[in-house]
């Protein structure tokens, strides 16, 4: 008879729910990467039908009076807080009916599916109907989750990205940034024009492309035992710890997009694949939050890729893999890599004005979930705030313009927020590291990687969700979130 009987009947329920989630993510990967378009019916049925299975486990019944006991059980720290963990998501998953979860899951995956041929076409007016449905949905989701917590509708989504952030935390620190922002990009475009960049010249082969992003992952150290790269209309990483999928797209006239978002994933999947095994089947085993995995494949692309360090390591191998070119010099490479310039496109955008791309959604996204605008109106505002933030016209152009992201379709709305949150700790743990590690950039120019990754390992990944996040930060970097460092990381980089 286990001593701990509650917290036993908890973990034993929740190794079940990951293997079911493993199977859901490696559906939901197929579908993106490898499923023939005419299966989308068939698989959106059913991933609908196995994702209410894992609804209907996650609301089991018998959870609560489990919880209930093993709050009196002998537990030790771990315990508590996968317990803390197990409590938070029993929650969030009653508060919605499985009805809805279904009728999510359908909607989205038609949307998303429709959605890959309808951006290609600037079709907006085809989207409309599909992702009418979705919002919708999330509408619905959100009120019901509101009504359980007493937060705000896009509070109560951002929840499930970002325990315990509120819009009212967005405001404060994006609001700093708008401040400061403008002027930056202004100041680093005055500076840059003075240095001119030789361009790298194509095509380049995918082939080719392909090969040069499986070497530079296996150098970022990715266990391709346990996961593998793909292509996809837009790149994502998913899985689990121990078969972590990511995918790519690819341009033969730029390599670097291909390349960028292959660093970016990896840093996802090193984290996932460094998960402590030990807590595999637990929620204290998953990851804190989206910000805090943001920050892993930012920390990859932003502050250690885009590095004029890792620019040294990173020359031979394009000379290998798509020719040598005097594009590919040291030198220029870290200019090309820090070259900023606005852009239509959020993946594609260079590290200072990534941050524009991210407050602009947000700030269509909240009082679209909140009702205060409708899904019709989201092009004029897209317009008026890309011109205002980075004077780009996207007049009449929804393919570059609001249809480029999956994150909609998919009825991901309040995950925007995750990705300057995630640079913002990036910048704090790369300070933390220069601290500890005064010769930080001299080691990584001179291959020495781990470092990085040995830094990481220990501070971030091998913690999972053992702590809440403002405590995570605190133990990582020993303050709490300081967009300073962020502003500080720029300044350095690029002034």
């Amino acid at each position: 008879m286990p001593t701990k009987p509650a917290y036993a009947e908890l973990t034993q329920h929740y190794t079940r729910l990951h293997r079911f989630n493993h199977l859901a993510a490696m559906v939901g990967w197929d579908r993106s990467a490898m499923m023939p378009p005419k299966g989308n019916d068939a698989r959106s049925a059913a991933e609908a039908e196995l994702n209410a299975l894992i609804h209907r486990n996650r609301t089991d019944p018998r959870l609560g009076d489990w919880i209930s006991r093993a709050e009196d059980e002998d537990l030790d720290s771990i315990e508590r807080a996968n317990l803390r963990e197990i409590r938070r998501d029993w929650r969030q998953a009653n508060a919605l009916p499985e009805s809805l979860v279904e009728a999510k899951t359908l909607a989205e995956a038609r949307c998303e599916h429709a959605w890959r041929a309808q951006r290609q076409a600037n079709d907006w007016e085809g989207f409309l109907p599909n992702f009418r449905a979705v919002l919708d949905l999330a509408r619905q989701e959100a009120q019901l989750l509101a009504d359980d917590t007493g937060l705000s509708r896009y509070d109560a989504l951002m929840d499930r990205y970002e325990p315990g952030v509120r819009a009212a935390d967005i405001d404060r620190i994006f609001g700093d940034v708008v401040g400061w922002l403008p002027g930056l990009i202004a100041r680093v475009r005055d500076k840059q024009a003075n240095e001119p960049v030789t361009a790298p010249v194509g095509p380049f082969p995918i082939e080719h492309q392909r090969a040069l992003s499986k070497t530079v992952m296996t150098r970022l150290g990715f266990d391709f035992d346990a996961g593998r790269l793909d292509q996809s209309t837009h790149p994502f990483s998913g899985g689990v710890p121990e078969d972590v999928r990511i995918t790519t797209r690819y341009r033969e006239d730029d390599f670097l997009q291909s390349l960028m978002g292959t660093i970016h994933e990896t840093g996802h999947a090193r984290f996932e694949q460094n998960l402590p095994r030990e807590w595999l089947g637990k929620p204290i085993g998953l990851a804190r939050s989206y910000g805090i995995h943001e920050s892993q494949s930012l920390s990859f692309e932003m502050q250690l890729a885009r590095s004029s360090a890792f620019a040294g390591l990173l020359s031979p191998l394009l000379s290998e893999h798509l020719g040598p070119q005097p594009a590919f010099e040291p030198a220029n490479l870290a200019r090309l890599l820090t070259r900023v310039r606005p852009g239509l496109i959020r993946v594609d955008a260079d590290e200072v004005t990534y941050p524009a791309h991210v407050i602009l959604r947000y700030e269509i996204e909240r009082p679209l979930i909140e009702g205060e605008i409708e899904a019709e109106d989201i092009p004029d505002l897209w317009d008026r705030k890309m011109f205002e933030m980075l004077g780009l016209d996207t007049r009449g152009n929804f393919r570059d313009g609001c249809m480029q992201d999956v994150h909609w379709p998919l009825g991901l709305f309040a995950y925007f927020p995750s990705y300057t949150l995630g640079a913002m700790y990036a910048a704090q743990w790369f300070a933390s590291m220069r601290k500890t590690s005064p010769d930080l950039d001299q080691q990584i120019a001179d291959g020495r990687l781990s470092a990085v990754f040995d830094w990481l390992q220990t501070h971030i990944w091998s913690q999972a969700s053992r702590w809440e996040t403002p405590e995570l930060v605190r133990r990582t970097s020993g303050s709490d979130l300081d967009p300073a460092h962020f502003r500080r990381h720029l300044e350095a980089r690029y002034l």
